[in-house]
């Protein structure tokens, strides 16, 4: 019986961690545009759930959610890259490049 609720409780806890959704740290060197929101300059944490893009400020942990188009490419990319683009003075978020993956976020403006 013990052994039952020792392998229960150990493919639980497998399943917790395969199911958890991967956190990238960005950091944003100007107020920058993202989709829908408008993020101050500073660090967050990404994460992507159910075709959202979700930031969260490293310092007040405030959370902002944006829509997202996950792409899958044939490139495997090494670190993550935030391209950016700048019209009339306002940066903004075109796509993510997720490090350690194949996967790329795009934003619409």
């Amino acid at each position: 019986m013990k052994k039952l609720l020792l392998t229960s409780a150990l493919a639980f806890s497998f399943l917790s961690l395969a199911s958890a959704a991967k956190v990238y740290e960005i950091t944003l060197s100007s107020p920058t545009k993202v989709g829908n929101v408008q993020l101050k300059a500073g660090s967050y944490r990404l994460k992507v759930n159910n075709g959202n893009a979700v930031f969260t400020e490293v310092d007040t942990a405030k959370s902002f959610t944006t829509p997202v188009k996950v792409e899958n490419t044939d490139q495997k990319f090494d670190e993550t890259l935030v391209d950016t683009s700048v019209t009339n003075g306002t940066a903004t978020v075109k796509d993510i490049q997720l490090g350690g993956s194949k996967t790329k976020l795009s934003f619409d403006e």
